[in-house]
This record gives structure tokens, sequence and C-alpha cells, in this order.
């Protein structure tokens, strides 16, 4: 017995190195950015109140393959090459709450959704595309959106970006946000509306980034976006909101 404790002790150690040094490759291949900041947005998509928020920022891939991502979701890089990545992701979309002009609404509750992404990078532009579909929450229907963003350096320290979005919503994703039910009606005096056809954002974000040291960089943001169709011509937009949403907002970003 005691041989086998003398035998078992260098084996524990062994197994408890060659741990480490697993773990130790598998963090070594993660790259990306852990942050946090407050954004200032409209209290619901289509007010003219606006509120500031604490937000996190999470931008992190598993070696250029998994992606864990606030705005992009949790998603697999299924074709990566030659620039174009495709990935099947689940995303999240927020609802409505009811709050400010809309306190006597019922609540859209926000859910996740399953989408696939294509994505094309060169040296300077990144253009994406999108679908997906909520399947948890109030939100039916599905969200197609095409994005391109390009990326300058402004000196040794500074990154700045910007560029143009589109979206569209289904009509059945539309009336989820837009539409005020009869019930909502009489609670709140705002006249009733069925949206039923679909909308499309017309938006575009800037960034501006400044590295303190190579891993430690600041950001500031700012962004606009425009209803259209049913979801601008709804009372909530029309008559108690704006169809023009912006937005801005800091953060502190920790690069890996």
């Amino acid at each position: 017995m005691p041989h086998s404790r003398n035998y078992r002790r260098p084996l524990m150690l062994s197994l408890a190195i060659a741990s480490a040094s697993l773990c130790s490759t598998a963090w070594a291949q993660w790259e990306g950015t852990l942050g946090a900041g407050a954004i200032y947005t409209p209290d619901y998509l289509g007010s003219d109140d606006y509120e500031w928020n604490a937000f996190p920022a999470v931008e992190a891939t598993f070696d250029d393959t998994v992606f864990v991502s606030v705005r992009n979701g949790i998603g697999w890089n299924v074709i990566n090459q030659n620039n174009v990545k495709v990935a099947p992701f689940i995303g999240y979309t927020f609802g409505r709450d009811n709050t400010g002009d809309l306190s006597r609404f019922d609540k859209v509750d926000g859910g996740a959704t399953a989408g696939l992404r294509v994505s094309y990078r060169d040296a300077s532009w990144h253009y994406t595309g999108s679908a997906e579909t909520p399947f948890t929450g109030d939100i039916d229907g599905y969200r197609l959106a095409i994005r391109a963003q390009h990326v300058s350096r402004l000196g040794e320290r500074t990154v700045m970006t910007f560029g143009p979005e589109l979206a569209y919503t289904s009509d059945k994703w539309t009336d989820a946000l837009f539409s005020v039910s009869p019930a909502d009606s009489a609670r709140s005096g705002i006249a009733a509306f069925e949206a039923d056809d679909g909308a499309f954002t017309l938006g575009a974000n800037a960034s501006l980034s400044y590295y303190l040291t190579e891993q430690w960089s600041v950001t500031g943001l700012l962004g606009v976006s425009k209803l259209t169709g049913d979801a601008s011509d709804s009372p909530i937009v029309d008559d108690v909101g704006s169809d023009v949403q912006w937005r801005t907002g800091a953060f502190i970003n920790y690069h890996f």
C-alpha cells in the first residue's frame, strides 16, 4: 500500500499539469473583447423619450470558429474561408416594455431567435447579411438585415468605423411591436391600429476607439435609424413617438 501511494502522487501531479496545460492552450485559442459601458437609447423602438442603460460589450471567438457576441449572438462559422463566413446562430430580439407613453399597454416580451449570417471581409470593409426568426417570446415572423462597416486607422492608437445598415421586419414582427390593440387603445387613449405590412428600417452607425494600451481601449459610438411603412404610421410612433431613432454610448474594453 505505501508503494501504491508513492506511484499515485506523481500520476496525480502529471494529470494536474496536463489539465492545466490543456486549459491554458484552450484559453489561448480565444480572442476578442470584454467590456462594459452605457448607452443612451429610446425607451422603446419608436419612442421619443430616451434613457441611459448599462450594457456589456462581449465579442469573442474560439479558434475563429465558435463566437459569442452581444450583438451577433452565439454561433458557429460552418464555412470560414477566403474571407467568407457562413454561420448559424442563436440571438435575441428585444420586445417592448410598458413604460412611458405606453405604460397602459400590454408588455411585448422579447425572445431568442434562430438565424443564419453570411459575411465577407476585405482590407477595409466588412459586409454582413442575416436572417432570423424568434422561437420564444411574443414576437413572430422574421427579420432580414444587411450591414456594411468601414474600418480605418487614424494614427497608431485610434480606430474609426462607420457604415450603413438596412433591416426589414415581416408583417407579423411589425404587428407585434407597432399594432395598437382595442384593449391597449381603451386603456391609453391612443388610437387603435393594425400593422399588417412589413417595415424597413434605414440606419447608419459610427464608432471611435482610442487604445490606451495594447489591451485596453475606450470607445464612443453614435447611431441613427429611421422607421418606415406601418412602423412609422403606427400611433405609438406617429402620435406619441418619433420615426427617427438616435443612440449613443461609451465603453471601456479589454482586448485578449
